[in-house]
């Protein structure tokens, strides 16, 4: 095999073509020894059992991260986002992790301290986007009369009358001022209810969303697959919708490391970069979603049946309400659309929406913030390294003015007038 950069469809093709047999023998090893001597081999990545952490199964069951001269790399799951802050603050020499598959809004959280023990900032990057899209909210069979959807209103109502009654009204997210916390409040405040009046917001790990919406512990959830499709296949719920359908193509989960990890090894950084940015390619050709799909199934990652994982990783939808979309445009992107590249615009549309649920003061400095925290630089130059071509690399850390499903906009320029143009928020000045 030729040594020289692929360009991004000849390194599709050579990568497809090879198929699981060649990477399992290792046949794509020896043509990738780094050129540039890395100061590790070594390093402890984290993940949450879903299915946007498909690229680092990925670079590990194919063998790309040793491709890349990363012969030592773990990937470790982890139980909850909790558990993934606390592995990144202690770092692998105390026993936890350098890196980790992370809701895009952590690596900012952990930075500031927000979120730390004692507030602690521990400074992290986010190398890359993992994905765009492809999670979901679902809501208890006991709504199934009112088949909800985008709209919000007469669930909100629901939800009213039944508290009105006495009984808890809960809606689960995954961490406080993650990606999930924030699509099931951005969508309930578009439908007029007030997810810190109206509602009860609670913690729920991933893996553990079925089992309680099974023995009635909340009404609705945000989280990623498969644990919405197996809520439908266990006949507890359905899906009202896709996040997607909010905000199309939204950013979703992050690639990050420890700030003093990729200072220490910038060419190591580099070897990993590449590695999941490969996978992210890999994981993105229609002819490798069933793989993809059984490869998050099994136990080491995932863990769930594959009749839980397959039908959403192609791109296949029943909602569990007779709304069924074959190959929807509202599936989960791997690389397609530019889901790679971490838009810094994309970073403050998180930082101003974690402002709106006073999770981070509106005095913060967003700009010298994400300077610190995103390192777009690295991605093109790995980018480059990988020999993706021009096109594919965007030409702007900005993707430019977002609208919402409601009509709201965002614009990465002026994002108070976002921020002012909302009527449901908790604002803390300081």
């Amino acid at each position: 095999m030729p040594s020289i950069p692929l360009s991004r469809r000849r390194l599709i093709q050579q990568v497809g073509a090879l198929g699981s047999a060649a990477f399992a023998g290792g046949l794509l090893s020896p043509r990738a020894q780094a050129t540039t001597a890395l100061e590790t081999k070594a390093a402890k990545l984290g993940f949450i059992a879903l299915t946007d952490a498909a690229p680092l199964f990925v670079a590990d069951e194919k063998g790309l991260f040793k491709k890349h001269g990363m012969t030592e790399v773990e990937v470790l799951k982890q139980s909850s986002w909790g558990t993934t802050r606390d592995n990144l603050v202690l770092g692998s020499p105390k026993g936890g992790i350098d890196g980790a598959h992370i809701l895009t809004p952590m690596p900012y959280l952990i930075t500031t301290g927000a979120v730390t023990a004692n507030n602690m900032p521990v400074p992290m990057n986010i190398l890359a986007r993992l994905n765009l899209g492809g999670q979901g909210i679902s809501v208890g069979a006991e709504y199934a009369d009112l088949k909800v959807g985008t709209d919000a209103k007469a669930f909100g109502k629901a939800l009213a009358a039944k508290r009105g009654s006495g009984k808890a009204v809960n809606a689960a997210m995954t961490f406080p001022g993650g990606t999930h916390d924030l699509w099931i409040r951005y969508w309930m405040a578009a439908g007029g209810v007030d997810p810190n009046k109206d509602v009860t917001t609670i913690v729920v790990p991933p893996a553990q969303m079925v089992a309680n919406m099974k023995v009635g512990s909340m009404d609705t959830f945000c989280v990623c697959e498969p644990w919405n499709r197996q809520l439908i296949n266990q006949k507890i719920g359905y899906t009202a919708l896709t996040t997607s359908e909010l905000w199309m193509n939204h950013p979703e989960k992050a690639f990050a490391m420890r700030a003093d990890w990729v200072q220490a090894h910038p060419n190591a950084t580099q070897a990993l970069l590449k590695a999941v940015m490969e996978a992210q390619m890999w994981c993105e050709e229609p002819a490798n979603r069933a793989e993809v799909a059984e490869i998050c199934s099994r136990r080491r990652w995932i863990n769930a049946p594959v009749a839980d994982v397959i039908d959403r990783v192609k791109g296949d939808f029943d909602y569990g309400t007779g709304r069924v979309e074959a190959n929807s445009r509202f599936q989960m992107r791997f690389w397609k659309d530019q889901a790679s590249y971490p838009f810094q615009s994309h970073d403050l549309w998180f930082l101003t929406e974690n402002m709106r649920w006073g999770y981070l003061p509106t005095t913060l400095d967003t700009k010298a913030l994400i300077a610190k925290v995103n390192r777009e630089d690295l991605w093109r130059q790995a980018a480059n390294a990988l020999g993706v071509a021009a096109k594919d690399i965007p030409t702007s850390t900005s993707r430019g003015v977002e609208t919402f499903f409601d009509g709201k906009v965002f614009d990465p320029a002026n994002p108070k007038k976002y921020l002012d143009s909302l009527s449901i928020k908790t604002l803390k000045a300081a």
